[in-house]
């Protein structure tokens, strides 16, 4: 597996400027922050597969869906309009 110079920096700090429970994980090489927003359970899972991406349910809620590229600033584009 490829090393990643950062992993979901700017994500994690959203998250704690906002003030939201979080729980992060690194396994493998790979991160995964649980967070609550509003009582709604939300996940990030890294994950490499030949390139970097997560898994996480941020955009729909109840649903998951893998985003690559630049899967940081997609999800912190979702997570700034959340009030």
């Amino acid at each position: 597996m490829m090393e990643k110079d950062r992993r979901l920096e700017r994500v994690l700090t959203l998250i704690k400027e906002r003030g939201w429970t979080f729980k992060k994980c690194l396994e493998d090489g790979c991160e995964s922050i649980d967070f609550e927003y509003r009582g709604v359970s939300y996940h990030i899972w890294e994950f490499y597969d030949q390139e970097w991406g997560v898994e996480t349910n941020v955009r729909h809620g109840g649903s998951m869906e893998e985003i690559t590229g630049d899967y940081e600033a997609e999800l912190l584009e979702i997570m700034k309009e959340w009030k």
